[in-house]
């Protein structure tokens, strides 16, 4: 009888325990770690549990009971490890510049949540993160400024099925340093002759100049306007050289603008002057975490994560 109930018992764990284990891995390596922390867990549980179990000398029912018990306590070994795991994983975040505030305030929430997480961002213009994804540099989650780098990623079969969807939206701005003195009201202004130069983002990289072009052409201006512009890098450096003086003024986003005293917004860009600035969001395909990246995103999207995202002027998505 005693073997009968050590047997029964054994194979309960050991079941629950595989169903379990399998469904917590994200990724075989990670599995095997996991699996290797349950497998410890359940030992100790089926120890106790058949122990228990030899010990009973009456009824079927007593003998249920010890098979319960021992599958309940695989259960909540099995739970502990898959929520709580031994190792911890980085995820690299390739996401425009104008994201590097709010994105660093969201990562203190996001480890309050899931501290075996690292997050390990990279700040850039889309078109320079477009391309280190192409060139096959690591990177687990892709957030771009525009459509046009994320379409083109996919077209190539670099971003995961299904992953992607915009995420947030801005507003295209005209901006002075603070202490300016230019008498500027509208983008048309800058074509004036006390504006000596104008900052934007490179137009083939940046989708900051990339808007800021369609807004000019659209007003009729861009040759007028390409004379004086000073291309920089990404909206950041713009910002930057707007603070300074360095420019007279420069197109960047509305979220650029308030994160700085040092600057003024002249206006926003013209109703239908270009295109919406929306920000989508994907798991690049060559993740070796897409579980945990789309649980990212997830939390990227949530209700406590806008809240932030507003405060720094984004809007969330409406499509």
């Amino acid at each position: 009888m005693k073997n009968r109930i050590l047997k029964r018992c054994i194979t309960t764990m050991l079941c629950a325990g595989m169903v379990l284990t399998m469904g917590a891995c994200g990724s075989r390596e990670e599995g095997t770690t996991q699996a290797g922390a349950v497998t410890e867990a359940q030992a100790n549980a089926v120890t106790e549990a058949a122990s228990q179990a030899a010990t009973k000398t009456g009824s079927e029912a007593q003998t249920e009971a010890a098979t319960q018990a021992a599958t309940e306590a695989a259960t909540e070994a099995a739970s502990q490890t898959a929520a709580d795991p031994a190792e911890k994983i980085s995820l690299v975040v390739l996401a425009a510049a104008s994201l590097t505030d709010v994105c660093n305030e969201l990562t203190a929430m996001y480890n309050a949540k899931y501290p075996n997480v690292e997050l390990v961002y990279s700040f850039a213009g889309s078109g320079a993160l477009q391309t280190q994804i192409e060139e096959g540099a690591p990177a687990d989650v892709f957030i771009s400024a525009a459509n046009k780098q994320m379409d083109a990623l996919k077209e190539e079969g670099l971003i995961l099925d299904g992953s992607d969807g915009i995420l947030l939206e801005n507003k295209v701005v005209l901006i002075t340093s603070a202490d300016s003195t230019l008498a500027l009201t509208s983008f048309e202004d800058v074509t004036k002759d006390d504006v000596k130069m104008i900052g934007l983002g490179e137009i083939e990289s940046v989708p900051a100049g990339q808007y800021a072009k369609k807004v000019f052409t659209s007003l009729g201006s861009w040759d007028a306007v390409e004379k004086k512009a000073n291309f920089g890098a990404d909206v950041r450096t713009v910002l930057t050289w707007v603070e300074s003086g360095e420019v007279d003024c420069g197109v960047v986003y509305a979220t650029d603008a308030y994160t700085t005293d040092k600057v003024k917004i002249v206006c926003e860009a013209p109703e239908g002057s270009t295109d919406k600035v929306v920000y989508p969001a994907a798991v690049v395909k060559a993740s070796e975490h897409a579980d945990a990246a789309a649980s990212y995103l997830d939390f990227l999207k949530s209700d406590e994560a806008m809240k932030v995202f507003e405060k720094y002027g984004f809007v969330k998505a409406t499509e």
